[in-house]
């Protein structure tokens, strides 16, 4: 047999629990319909679409993405998802043997892209009030230092102060992962990616804009930073397809993705009145989705996928143990999991 890079053989793949159940809060996508300009774009695509290789590296997104922050087509990048972008960014900027500092908890994938991409890494629970710790972030000497903001999978926003502080410190690169900023009551840190050399921040089509199915993720940051990401990246990361309906979404429906994203900011507090009512005390959030502390979550998380809803169970999560998190949706489609919520609590 092929021997395997030794510091692969413990890497999992990524397998939430999940069967495929009715109701599925478990990605925190939008539930909420496509867009009308995606599906404008899926039906008057051409056959060529598929038989020719799309464009190497997205000029048509990029010029799009370029308008709407205000900044340079040199200053994107775009990539297959988000995520694609973060495990670019790792490759670019840490030699094997370096070190990746990163919130704990945090989006699942971090810690994965720090072990496939042979560095080191340097998790710094969250403060009691869960904002970042920038000192200790700081204290870690790390040359990427990764935030998500708002949290996955606590939901939390970040302090303006906490990650100026440490963009302002860090001795290299910071990437600020706004994947559910549309969900955010504040504007967000794009303005650190148009004023700092060390800024990088990356933004998904999977949530808000109702796009996860096509992969699409962009980020913005200074042209040199982001001319370095562009060659970890390679070229063909996104199909012609995705490519054209993420530049239609997001030049014409704008509209259309705030009140998709105001829905689930409502229906996200009406949730949340619910579970209080049961005894439960879901985290503050800024995102669309809630974190809710819950003691054996997984067993609960199992008896409701027997009731035909999926949410995503955690387990001992740094700062708040075992936890269910449930994304936010049509309401009817919420009544369902509070109805399969209440009989699994039983």
């Amino acid at each position: 047999m092929i021997s395997t890079r030794a510091s692969y053989r413990d890497i999992p793949l990524y397998s939430p629990a999940k069967k495929p159940c009715r109701v599925d809060l478990s990605d925190n996508t939008n539930l909420f319909g496509t867009p009308p300009a995606a599906e404008r774009v899926l039906r008057a695509a051409s056959l060529r679409a598929v038989s020719a290789y799309p464009a190497g590296y997205s000029p048509d997104l990029r010029r799009a993405v370029a308008a709407y922050a205000g900044v340079t087509p040199e200053a994107v990048t775009t990539n297959c998802g988000s995520d694609g972008i973060i495990d670019s960014a790792i490759r670019a900027f840490l030699e094997p043997g370096e070190t990746l500092a990163f919130m704990d908890p945090t989006f699942v994938m971090v810690p994965l892209y720090s072990k496939m991409n042979g560095v080191k890494a340097a998790p710094v629970p969250l403060r009691a009030d869960f904002d970042i710790d920038a000192e200790a972030l700081l204290a870690t000497g790390a040359k990427v230092i990764y935030l998500c903001a708002p949290n996955n999978p606590t939901g939390t926003g970040l302090s303006r102060a906490a990650v100026e502080r440490v963009a302002e410190r860090a001795p290299g690169l910071v990437i600020l992962d706004e994947a559910y900023v549309d969900f955010a009551s504040g504007p967000g840190f794009l303005d650190l990616a148009r004023s700092r050399p060390n800024v990088l921040v990356t933004r998904t089509f999977s949530k808000a804009y109702g796009l996860a199915g096509m992969r699409v993720g962009w980020a913005v940051g200074a042209p040199a930073l982001v001319a370095e990401v562009e060659k970890a990246r390679g070229p063909y990361m996104l199909t012609a397809l995705s490519e054209a309906m993420a530049t239609a979404v997001l030049t014409e429906d704008g509209e259309w993705v705030k009140a998709r994203a105001s829905e689930a900011v409502t229906n996200r507090e009406r949730l949340r009145g619910e579970l209080m009512e049961l005894g439960l005390r879901p985290l503050p959030s800024e995102a669309n989705f809630l974190m809710v502390p819950l003691p054996g979550a997984t067993k609960v998380a199992e008896r409701m996928r027997e009731r035909d809803v999926n949410v995503r169970a955690f387990q001992g999560l740094t700062g708040v143990g075992d936890a269910l998190r449930i994304g936010s949706a049509p309401w009817p489609l919420l009544e369902t999991a509070l109805a399969a919520l209440r009989e699994s609590l039983r």
